[in-house]
């Protein structure tokens, strides 16, 4: 009878933590071995076995979880792992935030023979390249080259003589810079490998500028490795007639790689390719056009598209030295206040004609070379984290490389590679007065205090072309600021009796803190239910009487003035926000106000 009873007894397999583990294990053990084990005492034997039979069906149980959790997007919590699913999903992670802006550049320029204007053999170019830094330590880089001897530069009258005639004017210029600084590190490569991935040691890296064998041999970054057409950025060597500083040229490529980033550091993968293996050009029938219906080639037409199709994703390096140059990013925030850039560190510098110039004049002048940025330079964004990547990968998935919804271009906003700046946030509406397809994008930024503030116009101009690769045809796209909506908190509790009611209201006040750690989205509302359910979690509060959202305003503030009495809800659980708005709680450690009853 007892052998049947063992068999007929149900097994709970949802009892999976160790405290249920161990309550099914000793029931067995009362049940079915009273006469051989009896004492199950704190710090018994028959304890410690329990306990360790409980202790790994635990384990076993968090890991089995776990495992089953981050194999699905939606329940992936790992960083790497949910970067992992987006991946598969096509998103590929923009890397570190650089900020973009413009700076104001002054040099003295000695005045020519007559004294009627600077002598215009002496005014130079300040090349690309050449790096300014703020006050507290940030570099910034000039992204294209600035020359002086453009008319439409201010220039005034900077020193005179003593009977008044100019001797030295002054010209103001003005560039566009980039956050971070310039460096090369190489990496030993041995024999062929097929797909080979090659760690940049350093993992401050926001651009690859460049990758060259000690062949002399290029390779070149694509988005992926099935793609072989890039475009050359090349100078423009009329420049001064037609103002434009560049040519792009297509270029087709079979030396090319990747570039992944995860948590440890950043890769270049390569392809499959070995040199001299492959010659589709040499094979006729790689080349000729089949004819459908017959099983052999009779027409000799070539087809210039077999040229770049090859099954081998570009050739990998072997036995040689990649020296990479690249451009890194500053660790810290790169986001600087008006004023804050005015130091040259490293000026590149070319005059027209400088054999026959004086050197110690052509010193004088770039010595006079004064920076400053006139408006804050922004566009590092906070650290995206496993719910905001979420987000990220859900609307990538779906978009497929063109913008046709509102939520595609939203998410291409925020694919722009960080090389040309980052924004916060993003929100497309259509435009209620146009009846085209007219579409309004508000964007807004960060500052160096991790504050709302507006993009400036050279991340805005650097959307704009980012864009006109995957809108559609008929659709225009105003890129505008959104307002910015200063908030505060006031909130009376009731505490339960025999609570300090200081200790009380700084742990009330930091749990209303932490519901605005991060920043809202455009449009997003104001949950004043929030705000009640955290109070009533905090031990000690007995009831929340009373909780006040108002508009902040003033010198530290933004100017938006809103109504919040007029934007609440009806039935008083949410403040609406406008479309074209934004909530912020930019100083929660003074806005952010309690009482205690």
């Amino acid at each position: 009878m007892a052998d049947d009873q063992k068999k007929i007894v149900p097994i709970d397999y949802t009892h999976r933590d160790f405290e249920s583990i161990r309550g099914d294990l000793m029931q067995i053990a009362e049940r079915f071995y009273p006469n051989s084990f009896q004492d199950f005492s704190e710090g018994s034997f028959g304890a410690l076995m329990l306990d360790a039979v409980a202790y790994v069906g635990d384990q076993l149980s968090f890991y089995l979880d776990y495992n089953v959790n981050e194999s699905f997007l939606d329940t992936a919590y790992q960083f790497s792992n949910v970067l992992r699913h987006g991946r598969i999903l096509g998103y590929k992670p923009s890397g570190l935030a650089t900020s973009y802006g413009t700076v104001s550049l002054y040099m003295l320029i000695p005045a020519s023979s007559t004294g009627l204007g600077p002598d215009k053999s002496y005014i130079p170019i300040i090349k690309a390249g050449t790096r300014f830094s703020s006050q507290t330590g940030i570099n910034f880089l000039l992204t294209a080259n600035v020359d002086f001897n453009d008319p439409a530069y201010t220039t005034i009258v900077a020193q005179s003589n003593a009977k008044g005639a100019p001797t030295f004017y002054a010209i103001k210029a003005e560039g566009t810079v980039v956050s971070g600084f310039f460096n090369q590190e190489s990496a030993r490569i041995g024999a062929y490998q097929r797909y080979k991935k090659v760690r940049l040691r350093s993992a401050n890296i926001a651009e690859i500028i460049s990758v060259v064998d000690t062949e002399g041999n290029e390779y070149f970054e694509v988005d992926y490795l099935a793609q072989d057409m890039v475009y050359k950025e090349i100078t423009n060597k009329n420049y001064k007639n037609d103002n434009v500083p560049s040519i792009i040229k297509p270029y087709l490529v079979s030396r090319k790689f990747v570039v992944e980033r995860d948590s440890h550091g950043v890769y270049l993968q390569f392809g499959s390719g070995k040199t001299g293996e492959t010659n589709v050009v040499a094979d006729v029938q790689s080349v000729a056009l089949d004819i459908f219906g017959k099983d052999y080639v009779s027409d000799t037409t070539f087809d210039p598209t077999r040229l770049s199709k090859n099954e081998n994703f570009g050739i990998v390096p072997s036995n040689t030295i990649l020296y990479i140059s690249y451009r890194g990013a500053d660790p810290i925030n790169a986001n600087v206040a008006a004023g804050a850039v005015n130091q040259t560190a490293n000026i590149l510098y070319e005059f027209e004609d400088a054999p026959s110039l004086s050197a110690t004049t052509v010193s004088t002048i770039i010595n006079s070379l004064e920076v400053n940025n006139e408006e804050p330079i922004t566009g590092v964004n906070d650290s995206v984290d496993s719910t905001e990547l979420k987000r990220r990968i859900y609307d990538t998935f779906p978009t497929q490389n063109r913008a046709v919804t509102q939520a595609d271009y939203e998410n291409i906003a925020y694919r722009m590679p960080s090389k040309y700046g980052s924004i916060q946030r993003v929100s497309v509406q259509k435009d209620p007065s146009s009846l085209k397809r007219n579409l309004n994008m508000y964007v807004v930024s960060v500052n160096s205090q991790n504050k709302l503030a507006t993009t400036n116009s050279t991340i805005k101009n650097n959307l704009k072309t980012w864009l006109n690769h995957y809108r559609m045809m008929n659709d225009t796209v105003d890129i505008l600021d959104p307002y910015i909506i200063d908030l505060g908190v006031e909130f009376v509790i009731k505490a339960t009796p025999d609570v300090d009611k200081y200790i009380l209201l700084d742990s009330a006040i930091a749990a209303v803190k932490s519901l605005y750690t991060g920043h809202f989205y455009i449009g997003e509302a104001l949950y004043v239910t929030d705000i009640y359910n955290v109070l009533r979690g905090v031990t000690g509060i007995l009831d929340v009487t009373r909780v006040k959202v108002v508009n902040k305003t003033g010198a530290l503030y933004a100017s938006t003035v809103f109504d919040v009495a007029q934007n609440t809800s009806p039935d008083g659980t949410y403040v609406i926000a406008p479309k074209n708005a934004i909530f912020e709680v930019k100083f929660p450690a003074v806005d952010i106000k309690g009482k205690v009853k």
